[in-house]
């Protein structure tokens, strides 16, 4: 028999504009899921259906350009931090075969006199489609809002100052990814289109997938399809915030599996936000969450450093 999972669904709008009572139901709310799923649902966000249409239309657009054409836009030394990586470039941790995906990453714009700016390269802008980079803009910036607002939320729910997490992700460096899964044109080694892992950063935003396929690792460990509904994006829980919480607030363990032999002729298309604070935040354990049950699990580590080395035991850095 199938496993279906729902997960939780949670309102934002009760956190960023309702009253005393509807924004600590909110904080409980949220806070729970993440301690006993890992994922949630979420509605009233704040970025528009209008603007979603328009990022998934450009992001289609660009990965049926032509092979060479989109080569010109991957740059090596980048370790696919902007711009475009080719097909089977990227590898699970732990894992050595390639996901079978193609994607393009679109980073942070530094907009005030912050030095940090120094540290970012610059975007990559798709002149083919010259909607493609303001679109990405807006939608990155539409991301970065509802995000502080659910780490403020997570802040009240660990006993920290609500505002914690803004200075460190004002202007941080997160990472707006859109993915394209190629159609499946030969029977496949592995069922696998991405295989099982967990999100580096804080936390994930994830604005519906073109088609199903996600699904995640359950406390029972059963494989569950995850499927977002309209008007509602999956928001799930990274390492950077497991190892700030000394997992009381886990990583959730998901992939992405092969549609069934009628599908394969079909394209699947994802856009993850990847939110990240500044590097130089530093992910020791909360002082709170760390107890005589729930010894120090984690040496201290900053975010800068932690990505570092998961970019290579993913196979982006050398």
């Amino acid at each position: 028999m199938a496993i279906t999972h729902s997960i939780p669904v949670v309102d934002l709008a009760a956190f960023t504009s309702g009253d005393a009572a509807s924004k600590a139901a909110f904080v409980e709310q949220l806070g729970k899921a993440y301690e006993e799923v890992g994922f949630v649902a979420v509605k009233n966000h704040g970025i528009s259906d209008d603007l979603i249409a328009k990022l998934y239309k450009y992001v289609q657009l660009f990965f049926t350009l032509p092979s060479d054409i989109k080569r010109s836009y991957e740059i090596p030394e980048l370790a696919g931090q902007r711009g475009y990586t080719s097909f089977g470039k990227e590898h699970a941790k732990g894992y050595e075969a390639p996901d079978l995906k193609e994607f393009f990453q679109f980073g942070q714009t530094v907009e005030d006199d912050d030095p940090i700016g120094a540290e970012y390269p610059p975007n990559v802008a798709v002149k083919e489609i010259p909607a493609f980079t303001p679109t990405f803009f807006d939608a990155y910036r539409g991301f970065e809002q509802s995000g502080k607002a659910l780490l403020q939320a997570i802040a009240i729910y660990l006993g920290l100052d609500e505002y914690y997490f803004d200075q460190f992700i004002h202007n941080g460096n997160s990472i707006l990814r859109a993915i394209h899964y190629p159609p499946i044109t030969e029977e496949p080694s592995s069922a696998i289109r991405a295989e099982q892992h967990e999100d580096i950063n804080l936390i994930t935003l994830l604005v519906g997938a073109s088609a199903d396929g996600l699904q995640i690792l359950d406390k029972q460990n059963n494989w569950v399809p995850v499927t977002s509904l309209p008007e509602q994006i999956v928001v799930n829980v990274g390492d950077m915030l497991q190892r700030l919480t000394n997992n009381r607030l886990k990583s959730t363990t998901h992939r992405v599996v092969n549609p069934p032999r009628d599908m394969w002729h079909t394209s699947r298309y994802s856009i993850p936000f990847f939110l990240h604070p500044k590097s130089e935040m530093p992910l020791n354990a909360l002082e709170s969450c760390v107890t005589a049950e729930h010894p120090l699990a984690y040496e201290p580590i900053t975010a800068g450093e932690y990505l570092d080395e998961r970019l290579r035991e993913i196979g982006l850095k050398k």
